[in-house]
């Protein structure tokens, strides 16, 4: 492969994406401050408690964080975090990419979105922590968390975040119409009819073409594993999006559409906010960080809802296939002064039931690190917003449990936009969906071979 069209393809990819399901709330876009060994404090967005210590310095966006760091520089002599808000993924990736480029300029540690990994592995962008030992610790982290930031024999991040997938529910809305809370997809498009035969204002559900990693969620337990990809052997790709999974997803959901039972609004918009709040859906599915944006939106919610939760709806009740949405991590890149101390930052900042306290209940975060993760703490929480239910317990920890890991592509975003192209033109009667399926399918084949990938 032509490696400087490779280092173009991927910088392309990481300066396209935009903040997609992780669960980090808006941040500031900032200075990103000097990269690579700390620097000056002055920079740093937090306290520097030991100032003779040895600094390392880390981007991130994480809700709450400054809390964390706080607790990680409290509790160690040897070294200090310096923490530099250099904004939400959208806004890190392309500087991150450009001190690519430069060769200098990046930080020690950044946060990480898992999907966009590969995206700066091919770069050489982030270091291998094996070399530091982190493989010790993949016991003490959730196994499909852990497989998201590996890649063969390789660790590239230390995983941090998940998102799980279940269903946010009005019982109100449910209630007030005799409607049984659905645990398959033909219940919740039974269901759907049933809503508005009934004469009510809300949709039962709403699917958004514009949905990407959502979509692909949803592709995934159905069956669908749309990339064969790994870092042994950067220069082959296997693609597969056009196959009955994707299909079956598609036709159920528009299905419902053209029977206008469920709504088509696109996400990530005021009016989409508004829908969620205001009674106009009456279910959302959410991965596990959903909760904490629901929360959020409090103020401007509808006084008399009744929020609950319950696990995603199966294909198959016999044969439950629990699916994800998001999640994030630490890596160590390449310009990182000290790797060794930058890899014992990147595992030890979400490394105690402390900092984690903060994350949870602060930044709605929901953990990989097993200690917490299954803790009495985290399990038997119980959630105000949601009647004092305990959702973790009821709905998200089973779905991480059975989370096993999903393979992304070196140009995922590309292949986000194709999809989400790909959806409107079935939406718009533009295309059926089965020729819809077929662009897709060959405009990432085409994409990926201009790169100079080989298709598997």
């Amino acid at each position: 492969m032509n490696k400087k069209r490779l280092i173009g393809l991927a910088a392309t990819a990481a300066a396209a994406l935009a903040l997609a399901g992780c669960a980090g709330g808006d941040a500031d876009g900032g200075d990103a401050g000097t990269g690579g060994g700390g620097g000056d404090a002055a920079a740093c967005a937090n306290t520097i408690v030991n100032a003779d210590a040895e600094q390392v310095t880390v981007w991130a966006w994480y809700p709450a964080f400054e809390g964390v760091v706080d607790v990680f520089n409290e509790n160690h002599d040897d070294v200090q975090v310096c923490w530099v808000n250099a904004g939400v993924g959208k806004d890190v990736y392309p500087k991150f990419s450009t001190a690519l480029e430069a060769g200098n300029g990046a930080p020690d540690v950044i946060q990480l979105e898992n999907e966009v990994i590969p995206s700066f592995t091919i770069r050489e962008g982030l270091v291998d922590l094996v070399e530091y030992g982190i493989d010790e610790k993949e016991d003490q982290y959730a196994p499909g968390a852990w497989s998201d930031v590996s890649s063969g024999d390789a660790v590239y991040a230390v995983p941090v975040d998940l998102g799980p997938v279940g269903m946010l529910y009005r019982a109100d809305i449910l209630e007030e119409f005799g409607i049984e809370v659905p645990t398959t997809w033909d219940e919740l498009a039974a269901a759907s009819q049933q809503l508005k035969d009934a004469g009510s204002e809300s949709f039962l559900a709403n699917y958004p073409t514009n949905g990407r990693s959502f979509s692909q969620a949803l592709f995934a337990q159905a069956g669908n594993v749309p990339f064969d990809f790994s870092t042994e052997n950067i220069e082959e790709i296997g693609i597969e999006v056009d196959d009955a999974a994707t299909k079956q997803v598609l036709e159920y959901w528009f299905e419902l559409i053209d029977a206008g039972v469920v709504s088509a609004d696109d996400r990530s918009t005021p009016d989409f906010n508004t829908a969620v709040v205001n009674g106009r859906h009456a279910t959302y599915l959410a991965a596990a960080w959903g909760p904490g944006y629901l929360m959020g939106l409090e103020e401007e919610a509808d006084p008399d809802a009744r929020w609950a939760a319950a696990p995603l709806p199966q294909w198959d009740p016999e044969n439950p296939v629990f699916v994800n949405w998001g999640g994030s991590s630490f890596g160590v890149t390449s310009q990182a002064q000290n790797p060794e101390l930058s890899a014992l930052v990147a595992s030890e900042l979400f490394g105690t039931e402390e900092a984690w306290k903060v994350g949870i209940e602060e930044g709605a975060l929901f953990p990989t690190y097993l200690p917490v993760l299954e803790s009495d703490y985290f399990v038997e929480m119980e959630y105000p917003f949601f009647g004092g239910q305990k959702i973790n317990k009821d709905v998200f920890l089973e779905a991480a449990a059975a989370y096993e890991g999903f393979t992304f592509s070196p140009f995922q975003t590309f292949a986000y936009d194709k999809l989400t192209e790909a959806q409107a033109s079935v939406l718009q009667g533009a295309a059926t969906i089965d020729e819809a399926l077929a662009t897709y399918q060959k405009s990432l084949e085409d994409y990926a071979t201009s790169q100079g990938f080989t298709l598997k």
